[in-house]
């Protein structure tokens, strides 16, 4: 097989495979410069470059947007026009390295002359650098001598669009009017085109005079260095010890969660998650708020312990079959476990109890909070606390969240700051994170395998006890934690009173008699308490626990399904002595009475079998038919809905005559040139579509375009276009008279129409 230049094969390759190769071996860019245009051209689609610039910091941005304001986007511009862009503190050097850094990243290509891609310019926004678009009638226009003869008024408001968004809204925007005749600031503004009227309401300030008035900060206030951490120094023990007293806090209340939710179980709501109700019941028995019971209940869901039981009906959550092995594993295994599952946990727990864009509250558990990004940012947060040297923490969550800013400003979203609070609360009440500072166990977690995390976290944790302390009050101390069969044998006998560093364990009435039903002994009861506990063992004690065993058992009680009575004992004897008897499981519980767990049906059919005539009565004592009835299904209502269906609304006729009057428009239109983005390339369609729309901004003309709204429902629009960048085409609908936004991908022709 014949080889294929680099190039070449770089060419044939899909955008989307072309930009992740470039970006994952920079050695294979490596064509001629004209070639390496085209190829980063290509990959450099929005998409790709969007998820390319969220890996970059503030000043690497920053460079990003110099050059797309001193439009590389559409010719080269020499690396030092850069540094000067950039501001008087940016250093050519390091303007130089986050170049390279870009060029590596098939953002930009080029030696002394940078190029970026044309999506570059759309992935900052539809305002690079908060300034808006170039005016071509100031071209030439000695701007610093026209600002300067500006009243104070007029220079305040284009200060202030200079230094904030570069749009504004007004009604004197509604007509344009000569400089003699004008009155408010931006009626003269509009007149000297110092300002661009975009519709009756909305003007912009073009990018020459925001530039001027911006003087040595051409890109607004940017912070070039990243912040100073301040951090706190403390020792390695003192940090794992810290931890390790969270994560027994953390255990007992993930326990205490699964026994609750064994013995009552918690209600779905009908749109997923757990209701308040329940989360308020879990906060009282956990002992925490109710952020603190949300976020267990969302570990054991996402440790696969507890599970929704799928009923179309009366869904409830009940622990799985997972949550045995992990009651019965180490607490350092139990730990592991639960950091595991949190660290790849594709949810933000910290959202529950926030609302959405409807207003709803969103609750723990739903799908709600479900965000794929969640373990990426986790791991980000913990990396940076990785940096530090061991036993060195953060002096202020605060402070990391705006150094991770820094270093990824277009990254998270609106919730960057909160993920990075909600993981360090998170990673603290795991033991991940004790006093600012990542553990041993932690960074072995975030470094290497859980079964390491948990060795760490073993010799962090202290000692196992094998001893208890018995009190006059029959109150039980343990303190610390207990060996895994202790803590078994003490929390049957007693209940939990108050828990933390030492738990204190109460004995009573109730509880010792929990620990006869499950099969202790008395004798066992005091050898345990005899031979386990440190102190005397008090005298009321051993009297309860005799006293309660001297009553417990006296009266039994069994389940049974049928039953069988005769006046003749010797009928009763004949029937226990049949070997019919044996696989019926028949007992006399009396002289003249037996017992089955089998339905009744089932022990009279084998006792007729095997010659005996029995019968089967009512609760009366009245002989009763057990023959069974011929099946049915069960009746469903057929109801049938009468009268004339309901009248329209207006909002719905008014919505009717609009689509009917964009509708005449569009057939009334006479079509130019047509764009379809329908077949053919996709990459070639859109670049055709967005040269056809740009051509229409610049003749202040119309475009008919063919639009598929996000119900699917196909419409023609004939709109005024006043602005294409960020996958949106901004214009007036001309039939409707109002400001729409169109995403272009819904766009699926356009055709060029005359002003």
């Amino acid at each position: 097989m014949p080889a294929v230049p680099l190039t070449d094969w770089l060419r044939g390759q899909d955008d989307h495979v072309l930009a992740d190769l470039l970006r994952a071996r920079p050695d294979l860019a490596t064509p001629p410069p004209a070639d390496m245009a085209v190829l980063a051209a290509r990959a450099g689609s929005r998409a790709s470059v969007t998820r390319a610039a969220e890996g970059l910091d503030t000043f690497t941005l920053a460079v990003l947007d110099a050059l797309v304001v001193a439009g590389a986007d559409r010719s080269p511009v020499p690396v030092d026009a850069v540094a000067a862009l950039v501001g008087p503190g940016a250093n050519p050097g390091r303007v130089r390295a986050a170049v390279e850094q870009l060029v590596r990243l098939a953002l930009a290509w080029g030696a002394e002359e940078i190029s970026v891609a044309p999506a570059a310019r759309e992935a900052g926004g539809l305002y690079p650098a908060g300034l808006g678009q170039p005016s071509d009638a100031l071209d030439g226009v000695d701007l610093p001598a026209l600002l300067d003869e500006l009243t104070e008024a007029d220079r305040r408001l284009l200060t202030t669009l200079a230094h904030g968004s570069p749009v504004g809204r007004t009604k004197d925007a509604a007509v344009v009017v000569p400089l003699e005749r004008a009155r408010t600031p931006v009626q003269r503004m509009l007149a000297m085109g110092l300002l661009l009227r975009r519709d009756a309401e909305t003007v912009e300030l073009p990018r020459q005079v925001g530039l001027a008035l911006r003087g040595d900060s051409p890109l607004g206030t940017v912070r070039l260095d990243e912040p100073e951490l301040r951090t706190t120094r403390r020792t390695v023990s003192t940090v794992d010890a810290t931890g390790a007293g969270e994560v027994l806090e953390l255990l007992r209340r993930t326990e205490s969660l699964v026994n609750l939710w064994s013995k009552e179980p918690a209600s779905v709501l009908k749109a997923g998650g757990l209701g308040v109700r329940d989360v308020r019941r879990l906060t009282r028995e956990l002992d925490t708020d109710e952020r603190g019971a949300g976020f267990v209940a969302e570990l054991a869901y996402g440790a696969g312990m507890v599970a929704d039981t799928g009923a179309p009906t009366s869904a409830e959550w009940q622990p799985t079959t997972l949550a045995d092995p992990w009651l019965a594993a180490t607490p350092a295994n139990q730990w592991a476990t639960l950091a595991t599952a949190w660290l790849d946990l594709p949810r933000l727990p910290g959202l529950a109890g926030m609302r959405d864009a409807k207003d709803r509250v969103l609750a723990p558990m739903s799908d709600d909070l479900r965000r794929p990004p969640a373990p990426a940012e986790r791991r980000r947060v913990l990396a940076a606390l990785a940096e530090l040297p061991a036993g060195t923490g953060v002096a202020a969550p605060d402070e990391l969240a705006d150094v991770l800013a820094w270093r990824a400003p277009r990254r998270g979203g609106r919730l960057r700051d909160e993920i990075v609070r909600w993981t360090l609360t998170e990673a603290t009440a795991l033991g991940v994170v004790a006093l600012g500072a990542i553990t041993s166990a932690g960074r072995a977690l975030l470094t290497d395998s859980p079964a390491a995390a948990a060795k760490r976290m073993a010799e962090s944790m202290p000692e196992p006890l094998d001893h208890v302390l018995v009190q006059a009050d029959l109150t039980v101390v343990a303190p610390g934690p207990l060996e895994p069969q202790l803590a078994i044998d003490i929390g049957q006998v007693a209940d939990i009173e108050s828990a933390g560093s030492a738990t204190v364990y109460r004995v009573t009435e109730v509880s010792v008699r929990r620990a006869l039903d499950i099969g202790r002994t008395a004798e066992e009861l005091h050898e345990l308490f005899r031979t386990r506990s440190r102190t005397p063992v008090p005298q009321s004690l051993s009297y309860l626990i005799d006293d309660v065993a001297r009553r417990h058992g006296r009266l039994r009680g069994g389940a049974a399904a049928s039953f069988l009575r005769c006046d003749d004992p010797v009928l009763v004897a004949e029937v226990v002595a049949h070997p019919a008897a044996a696989s019926l499981e028949l007992r006399r519980i009396a002289p003249t009475v037996l017992v089955s767990p089998l339905p009744l049906a089932d022990v009279l059919d084998e006792l007729r079998a095997a010659g005996f005539a029995p019968a089967a009565e009512g609760t009366d004592g009245q002989v009763l038919d057990l023959r069974p009835t011929g099946r049915r299904l069960p009746a469903t209502a057929r109801t049938r809905r009468g009268g004339p269906p309901t009248p329209p609304s207006d909002e719905r006729l008014s919505d009717i005559v609009h689509q009917l009057r964009a509708g005449d428009a569009a057939a009334a239109t006479r079509r130019g040139r047509t764009v379809s983005l329908t077949g053919g390339s996709g990459a070639a369609d859109t670049a055709a579509t967005l040269a056809l729309l740009r051509e229409a901004i610049e003749q202040r003309g119309h475009v008919l375009i063919d639009f598929v709204d996000s119900r699917g429902v196909a419409s023609q629009r004939l709109v005024t276009p006043y602005r294409v960048g960020g996958g949106v085409l901004e214009g007036r609908d001309t039939t409707g008279n109002e400001l729409r936004q169109y995403p272009l991908h819904r766009i699926t022709s356009a055709s060029l129409i005359g002003s």
